[in-house]
């Protein structure tokens, strides 16, 4: 594999730009776009929409799905998230690339980090400029330098911008699975681990919700008719928590515990929210069982427990075909001078999604940072120039048929069969 002619006007493309790649993330960082702010997020995909307009992509936006969310009050309601922007360009092509980002964040509207500032030792520090701001950032730019290869015309891609990926994707998890289920080769810009790693094995996650029904009683005239919601809650969270060492890389977090109210009265409610990770599907249906045997059997009487939520984002190992495509990004990095390697993370995102319907991927193609869902929170502006042509080699390798998208999507099917 070398760098070819063509390759090379492709790279100089991005390299033109580096500065304008830069600061358009930081103008989007500026404008907050926290996963539960209506506003902010429909704001977002307006700058998004007006910046596809560079690609010759078809631009829709997606109704997303809705999911079942609980109260603190254990009142259950159907709860529905923004629009998802789906790019289409060439859905004809006979190879076909899905690439995936988030336009939301973990930062509310009324958090205090709210702009991007440039650190003493010259690195960005702002809410969403690494996760991923940056990455949608990279992402479009190596598409419109692709789009200057002579062979482009054999690929097609499709671009989904999610709202809601930093809640579990909950709306955008069904399109998800209908893009990998039809891509050959899935691209997704989280931002790179600290040290510019890329992460390989990914654990699964679940989020769920259990709820405590009691009855409410006056705790000092009738203490004994009420059926105390707070303290069955208290003892569940003990049995989740004991599940941890049990099997080897299954951790189960319990996060929150709601409910309640006055002191001289016996709580009539609460809510259990827990989040487990696994390491494979054998170890995610032994937690889903356990988890369903507690929520099964009431830790008091008078109690009535019922579980909501489940396995979110299913484990993905490094198999053949992922192990395939990260040697193939590792080669055409190392054209540009890019060490590339891989390390597991107990981390979540989108590639979990796409490789669970059958989709080869790799999933931190975004900019390099850290201390991500914390005021903290950067990137280096290096980095965007460097993960774009990246980015947009790896796709002129698709093209040239040297990174065989094909063979990859071939074994990847193979381990599902």
């Amino acid at each position: 594999m070398r760098i070819l002619p063509s390759d090379q006007l492709v790279l100089d493309h991005v390299a033109a730009r580096d500065a304008p790649i830069v600061a358009r993330a930081v103008d989007w960082a500026g404008l907050n776009s926290g996963s539960r702010n209506a506003e902010g997020l429909s704001l977002m995909l307006d700058r998004l929409q007006v910046e596809a307009r560079r690609l010759p992509a078809e631009a829709t936006r997606l109704t997303t799905g809705t999911a079942v969310s609980v109260s603190d009050d254990g009142s259950v309601r159907t709860e529905s998230y923004a629009d998802a922007l789906c790019l289409t360009c060439r859905p004809e092509a006979p190879v076909q690339v899905v690439l995936t980002g988030h336009y939301d964040t973990v930062f509310p509207a009324e958090s205090a980090f709210q702009s991007v500032r440039t650190r003493d030792d010259g690195a960005l520090n702002g809410p969403g400029i690494a996760d991923m701001k940056g990455g949608i950032s990279v992402m479009l730019a190596a598409l419109e330098a692709f789009e200057t290869h002579p062979e482009r015309g054999g690929v097609g891609w499709t671009v989904l911008l999610s709202p809601d990926e930093e809640i579990g994707s909950p709306g955008s998890a069904p399109l998800l699975a209908e893009l990998g289920a039809r891509g050959h080769i899935g691209m997704t810009y989280e931002p790179s681990l600290p040290d510019g790693s890329l992460a390989g094995a990914r654990k699964g996650s679940g989020n769920f919700h259990l709820t405590v029904a009691g009855r409410s009683a006056h705790a000092g005239r009738a203490f004994h008719e009420g059926a105390n919601a707070v303290a069955g809650a208290a003892i569940i969270a003990a049995r989740l928590h004991a599940l941890n060492g049990q099997r080897e890389g299954v951790t189960v977090n319990v996060a929150k515990i709601s409910g309640g109210g006055p002191l001289n009265v016996v709580a009539d409610n609460a809510v259990v929210r827990f989040n487990v990770r696994v390491p494979d599907h054998q170890a995610s249906a032994w937690i889903t069982e356990a988890v369903a045997e507690i929520a099964g059997e009431a830790p008091l009487p008078g109690l009535t427990l019922a579980l909501h939520g489940g396995m979110t984002r299913a484990p993905k190992p490094m198999d053949a075909s992922q192990t395939a495509l990260f040697e193939a990004v590792r080669e055409t990095g190392a054209l540009l001078g890019q060490s590339l390697s891989w390390k597991p993370s107990g981390g979540v995102c989108e590639g979990n999604n796409l490789h669970a319907a059958g989709l080869p991927n790799i999933d931190t193609l975004g900019v390099v940072g850290g201390d991500i869902h914390s005021d903290q929170e950067f990137a280096w502006p290096a980095s965007f120039g460097e993960r774009a042509r990246l980015s947009a080699l790896i796709l002129c390798k698709i093209a040239s048929g040297e990174i065989d998208a094909l063979r990859l999507k071939q074994l990847r099917m193979g381990t599902m069969a």
